[in-house]
């Protein structure tokens, strides 16, 4: 059976934090667009970090039964995107987080993000 969108943001969540990522936020989308319920934000230290935490979280989403999940930037690993479904996951490298600046897009005001702590 398929995890819901907070169970699978709870298994997200846990896995970057074993996995060391660093200044993970999740933007709760639920109102603002039909892509998804939740955007999680977190970088890596380097290109291999954020491969090795990708890989992990899409690790556990396959334990966890989520099916039809969606990779893009796997073979250069400076922006990792994890479509989950409900839960969409950006795992990038801190200069490449900077210059995008998703948070800022998508949730303007503090409110709507939540930093993992």
């Amino acid at each position: 059976m398929r995890p819901d969108a907070e169970e699978t943001l709870r298994l997200v969540l846990a896995r970057l934090s074993d996995a060391k990522a660093e200044d993970t936020i999740t933007i709760d989308l639920r109102g603002k667009t039909s892509i998804g319920d939740y955007m999680v934000v977190t970088s890596g230290r380097s290109h291999r970090h954020v491969g090795a935490v990708a890989d992990h979280v899409l690790q556990d989403l396959e334990k966890a039964g989520v099916c039809g999940l969606r990779v893009e930037g796997m073979p250069h690993c400076d922006w990792v995107l994890i479509d989950a479904g409900d839960v969409i996951v950006h795992v990038f490298r801190p200069e490449v987080r900077a210059f995008y600046n998703l948070e800022k897009m998508w949730a303007p005001g503090r409110s709507a993000a939540r930093r993992a702590g």
